[in-house]
C-alpha cells in the first residue's frame, strides 16, 4: 500500500504544471522582486502624478484638457516603461536565474508568451494609472472642452505605451543583457533619426524613424497612412527585436 501511494504522488507532479495565468503573475512579480525594478516602477509612478499636478496647476487652456493631460500622463511609462520591459527579459541570465526557471518549466514557449502577457499587464496597470491622473487634474482645472477628446486617441494613446514596452521587451531578448540592452533600445531609433533627416533618407524616414511615426499616435488621430507608418516602424523596432530574441531563448544554452 505504501509503495502504491508513493507511485501516485510523482505521476500527479508529474503531470500538473502552471498554468500560463499563474506564469504571469510570477513573471509580474519579476519586475518588483529587485531594488532596480521596484525603484523604477515606484519612479514612473510618482512622475506620472507629477505631470499631472504640474499641468494642473501651470497648464494653460488646451494644456489642462483632458486629451493633452493624457498625452503628458503616459510619457513617464512610455519613456521608462521599456527599461521595465528589458529587465523582464535581461534578468533572467544577468542574474543566472534562467536555468532555475526553464528547469521548472522547461517548455521555454510558455515563458515567453507569459513574459510578453506579464509586459501586456503591465502596460495596461500603466495606462490606467495615466487615465486617473489625468481624469482628476481635468477635473480640478475645469477648463472648456476638458472632455472633448476622441475614443480612438485615446485607444492610441494605450496602443503607444504597449508598443513602447513591448519594444523594451524584445530589446531584452535580442541581447539577453540588460546595460547594452537599455542603451541600444535608446541609442538605435536616435541614430536612425539623426541619419533620417539627411534629404536624400527622408522618404524612408517617414516610414522606420519612430520620433515621426510613434509621436504622432499621442498628438492626433491617425489616418490609414500613418497607421501603416506605425505598423512598418513597429515591425522593425519591436517585431524584429523579439523574432531574434525569441529564437534565441528557445535555441541558446543556459548556464
Amino acid at each position: 500500500m505504501s509503495a502504491a501511494a508513493l507511485t501516485a504522488v510523482p505521476l500527479e507532479g508529474r503531470d500538473a504544471r502552471p498554468g500560463l495565468g499563474r506564469l504571469t503573475l510570477v513573471e509580474l512579480r519579476k519586475m518588483t522582486d529587485t531594488r532596480a525594478g521596484f525603484w523604477l516602477q515606484l519612479a514612473i509612478a510618482a512622475l506620472t502624478v507629477f505631470v499631472a499636478v504640474a499641468v494642473a496647476i501651470w497648464g494653460v487652456g488646451p494644456d489642462q484638457q483632458f486629451g493633452s493631460l493624457l498625452g503628458a500622463t503616459i510619457q513617464p511609462a512610455s519613456i521608462l516603461g521599456p527599461v521595465v520591459g528589458v529587465l523582464l527579459v535581461s534578468s533572467e541570465w544577468s542574474q543566472r536565474t534562467a536555468q532555475i526557471t526553464f528547469g521548472l518549466v522547461p517548455r521555454r514557449g510558455r515563458v515567453v508568451v507569459a513574459k510578453l502577457l506579464a509586459g501586456l499587464a503591465w502596460s495596461a496597470l500603466a495606462f490606467a494609472l495615466a487615465v486617473g491622473a489625468a481624469a482628476v487634474a481635468a477635473a480640478v482645472a475645469n477648463v472648456d472642452g476638458a472632455w472633448d477628446v476622441p475614443i480612438a486617441l485615446v485607444f492610441q494613446d494605450a496602443l503607444y505605451v504597449v508598443i513602447s514596452v513591448l519594444g523594451g521587451i524584445a530589446f531584452g531578448a535580442a541581447l539577453l543583457a540588460s546595460a547594452p540592452a537599455i542603451v541600444l533600445y535608446f541609442v538605435l531609433p536616435i541614430s536612425w533619426a539623426i541619419v533620417g533627416s539627411l534629404s536624400f533618407l527622408e522618404g524612408i524616414a517617414g516610414w522606420l524613424d519612430s520620433s515621426r511615426t510613434m509621436d504622432a499616435m499621442v498628438n492626433e488621430v491617425l489616418s490609414g497612412e500613418e497607421w501603416a507608418r506605425v505598423a512598418t516602424t513597429a515591425a522593425l523596432w519591436v517585431l524584429l527585436p523579439l523574432l531574434i530574441g525569441t529564437w534565441r531563448i528557445l535555441k541558446g544554452e543556459v548556464r
